[in-house]
């Protein structure tokens, strides 16, 4: 028995790292029907808007996710201290979105940072949908 939940547990811990857009996609609709029960899918559209949108932040500034990323997620993007991020868009980075943790890990950070909130399971998928389609 204990070798067995081992197993899983690695099982477990392995998916958590490797994954596809469409799989984390897949999860975040088990969490969005969960949260809204009226859930009928993702939308690339407002994925974009979500992107794009500028939010008035609590220190007076105007934000959205383009302001580190540029507004052509094709495009490198720098962060407030002049790192380089990568493209957000899969068909330039077909690393981004298949590290399950790392994607938690950031909308996390960023969702804080520019909504000072954390994303709904509704938002991550709009937002995933809208960026593997960006062509």
């Amino acid at each position: 028995m204990r070798n067995q939940t081992m197993l899983l547990a690695l099982l477990f811990s392995i998916n958590a790292l490797a994954a596809t857009p469409q799989e984390l996609l897949k999860q975040y609709e088990g969490q969005a029907k969960q949260d809204n029960p009226a859930f009928s899918g993702f939308s690339a559209e407002r994925g974009a808007s979500f992107y794009k949108t500028e939010r008035n932040h609590s220190n007076g500034q105007k934000v959205s996710c383009a302001t580190c990323h540029t507004a052509d997620p094709r495009h490198q993007g720098k962060t407030r201290a002049n790192k380089v991020i990568e493209p957000m868009a899969s068909i330039i980075n077909p690393q981004r979105f298949t590290d399950a943790a790392k994607v938690e890990k950031w909308f996390g950070r960023n969702c804080k940072d520019v909504l000072e909130r954390a994303c709904n399971a509704q938002e991550k998928g709009d937002y995933i949908q809208y960026l593997v389609n960006v062509k």
